[in-house]
Formats: structure tokens, C-alpha cells, sequence
């Protein structure tokens, strides 16, 4: 690559095997130059499904290894993620999500994981007397006028129908008790009911109404509140693909989240997910300033270190580090039930930034150096640079 006329060699050489060194305000390593050009890339390695489901709880536990077993082209983990599923949801009450989770095994995972008609009969049996119960004393509470109980009886109801995979009764059910609400405790539960429900119907204009109705309630929220109500306002940005928008929000997540929020999401996600929507969308000092520089979520991104190592060699401009990190990443991330449909375009956009970056502070570029640090050919890495130049991202560059 020809650089500005004095370019030293040994920037020459780094340029080469990794993209570009040094370029504007790229944070100094504590590590070599030599080192870190010879350390290793944590590999690909196929997804611990154990792990994976422990960092969830309830029904998007079942959901998410449902939706791996559906996406996933190795059938031994395709048979562990379904009998795992099959083992949590024997533990709840929802028959139907049962019986589709024993149809998808089709007896390859033997007696033990067959259908269990006994236990659904028992299970549904007991359903109908509690839903028995349950009609009978909110129409009790009702004929009473007790606002606090009628509030209760259909939260009750929520929890039900949620428990039985009966979404839109149990979103019905949850938002009744909006007229019943006498503090702004009552208000958030019905709002936090609201999102859970909304999120497992894929319903996110209904997540962001009620993020918005929380968020609007006369009393201060507690931290742990406001972390959850921006995990939930960041996952609808993604489904909406406004991704600066829901990058804003994850890196806004507080420490207070935890694992409390594992109904939804997992610290983990909120760092893969906050981390690739900001290298896609953010420019160089948001990136340095909201990224790189947030003490809070630096924690988050401690918990998985191949997304902190490939954000942090994207802004070092050390993109053959950074792509081959991605490149690692990307099938994981296909299994991920909520970022798995914007993973080609997120990474289409990162990548068209790390091309803009590299070639920003040259004079001219040589082609087959730069195809080389983006593994492709020269024929391809031309299409992709008149991609950019014909859409004014790239001034018109000469090539040697």
C-alpha cells in the first residue's frame, strides 16, 4: 500500500498484516506491536449449549434453545438444545410447547424423551381448575369493588395464560390491570408484565408503548428498573434495525441489570448485541467516547472477549484481526434469536466502515495489499470500493 510519501516501513509492514496502525487517535496498546500481531484469535468454537441455557430463565430459555435446535446444521447440538427444552418445560405447565418440542425429537433421543400423554392430561386437568378458580374470584372481587384484588385477580390471569403459552390472553390480561393500578409500583409491574409478554409475541411496537409508559410514571425508578427498561428499548431498536438507536441504549444499561433481566436477556447479550450495533452505526469518537471509554459497559464486554478485542482492533484499525474475530463469531450469532436476522446486514455495514477507514488517510491504495487484510480478491475488493465511491463514502481513490 502507498501511504503519504514518508510512510516508514515498518508502518508499511503492520499496515499489511493488519490493517492500519496509528491512525488518528487509535488508543496506545500495552501490548507489542509483535505481540500483538502474533496473539492468538480466539476461535470459533461450537456453542456450549449447557452454558448458553444457564444464562436464561422461563419461557425464553425454552424458546431460545428451540429456535438453536431449528437453526443449527449439527444434529448432535440440535438434540441436546431439544432435550434440554424438553427437560425444562416438564418443569412448567405448558402442554403445547411440550408436544411440539416431542414431535421435533421424533423418538431419536429414546423412551425417555417420548411423548408423556399422562403428564399433559394431569397438567391440563389441573389447568382448567385453576382457571376455575380464578374466574370465580375475580368475579368475587369484581361484585366487591376491591380495586387492589380485581388488580391482582388479573395479574393472576397473566400469570396464568403466560405460564400455558397463551400470549395474547395473558397480554389481555396483564394490561387490565392498568385501570386497577393505585401507585406507580403497580403501574411499572403491568408495564414490565407488558414487555415480557410482547417480546415472547415478537409484538416490539407494543414493547416500546410500554418502555415509554414506565418511563412516565411520577416516581423515580430504581436502577435495576431502568437497566431492564433499556434492555427491552434496545431490543426493539434492533428488531426495528435502527441500530445506532439500540446501541444507545444497551451502553446505556446500567451494572444494576445483573442476571436479573434473564427472562429476557443475559449481560452477555447486551454486550454483543450493544458492541456490533455501535461499530455498525457509530462514528470514530462516538466509538472511543460511548464505547471504548464507558466504564459500565466495559463490564459487560469483559464477558465476552472476543467482542471487547474485535471492537477494540476495529478502532486501532487492526481490521484483519477484527474481520477474522467476526468471521469467528458469526455463527454463534446465527443461532441468536434476536440478532441472528440483522447479522449479514450489521456486519455488511461494519465492514464498509473499516474500508472507509482504512483507506481515509491515503493518497492512494495498493489494491492487492488492501484485498489481502479484508480476505478477499482484488476483483471483489473493486466492487466493494465502487460501492462506497459511487455512494460518496469513499473520495475517488487512485489505485497502485
Amino acid at each position: 500500500m502507498d501511504g503519504e510519501d514518508d510512510a516508514p516501513k515498518s508502518l508499511m509492514e503492520e499496515m499489511y498484516a493488519n490493517g492500519i496502525e496509528g491512525v488518528d487517535d487509535a488508543p496506545s496498546s500495552s501490548t507489542s506491536t509483535t505481540i500483538r500481531k502474533n496473539r492468538p484469535i480466539i476461535s470459533g468454537e461450537q456453542l456450549d449449549i449447557e452454558a448458553y441455557a444457564a444464562l436464561y430463565s422461563g419461557r425464553t430459555k425454552i424458546v431460545r434453545l428451540i429456535f438453536l435446535a431449528d437453526h443449527c446444521d449439527n444434529s448432535g447440538m440440535q438434540l441436546e438444545a431439544l432435550r434440554m427444552a424438553y427437560d425444562e418445560l416438564k418443569k412448567g405447565e405448558n402442554t403445547q410447547l411440550f408436544r411440539e418440542v416431542v414431535q421435533k425429537i421424533d423418538g431419536r433421543l429414546g423412551p425417555n424423551y417420548s411423548m408423556d400423554a399422562t403428564w399433559c392430561a394431569m397438567v391440563d386437568r389441573k389447568a382448567d381448575q385453576r382457571k376455575d378458580k380464578l374466574e370465580s374470584e375475580l368475579n368475587a372481587y369484581r361484585t366487591n369493588l376491591i380495586k387492589e384484588s380485581i388488580r391482582m385477580g388479573y395479574n393472576d390471569f397473566g400469570d396464568f395464560y403466560y405460564a400455558h403459552g397463551a400470549l395474547g390472553d395473558a397480554f389481555k390480561s396483564y394490561v387490565r390491570t392498568r385501570d386497577y393500578c393505585t401507585t406507580s409500583k403497580h403501574i411499572i409491574q403491568m408495564c414490565l408484565s407488558a414487555i415480557l409478554v410482547s417480546i415472547e409475541m415478537g409484538q416490539f411496537a407494543h414493547v416500546t408503548s410500554y418502555v415509554s409508559k414506565a418511563e412516565q410514571t411520577p416516581e423515580a425508578l430504581d436502577p435495576p428498573t431502568i437497566a431492564k427498561l433499556r434492555c427491552a428499548a434496545g431490543l426493539a431498536h434492533l428488531e426495528a434495525k435502527k441500530y445506532k438507536l439500540a446501541a444507545r441504549k444497551f451502553l446505556e444499561v446500567g451494572p444494576e441489570l445483573g442476571n436479573s433481566y434473564s427472562e429476557v436477556i443475559a449481560p452477555q447479550d447486551v454486550a454483543t448485541y450493544g458492541g456490533l450495533c455501535a461499530l455498525a452505526s457509530f462514528d470514530r469518537t462516538e466509538l472511543k467516547n460511548k464505547v471504548i471509554d464507558n466504564i459500565n459497559f466495559r463490564n459487560f464486554l469483559e464477558l465476552v472477549p472476543e467482542v471487547r478485542e474485535l471492537i477494540n482492533d476495529f478502532y486501532s484499525s487492526h481490521y484483519a484481526s477484527c474481520l477474522e474475530y467476526l468471521g469467528n463469531l458469526k455463527s454463534n450469532l446465527m443461532l441468536d434469536i434476536h440478532i441472528h436476522d440483522h447479522v449479514e446486514t450489521l456486519y455488511d455495514q461494519i465492514r464498509s466502515k473499516a474500508l472507509i477507514q482504512y483507506t481515509h488517510p491515503f493518497v492512494s491504495v495498493d489494491m492487492r495489499m488492501m484485498a489481502d487484510a479484508f480476505k478477499t480478491s482484488v476483483a471483489g475488493l473493486e466492487k466493494e470500493l465502487e460501492s462506497l465511491i459511487t455512494d460518496n463514502q469513499i473520495q475517488n481513490l487512485p489505485k497502485h
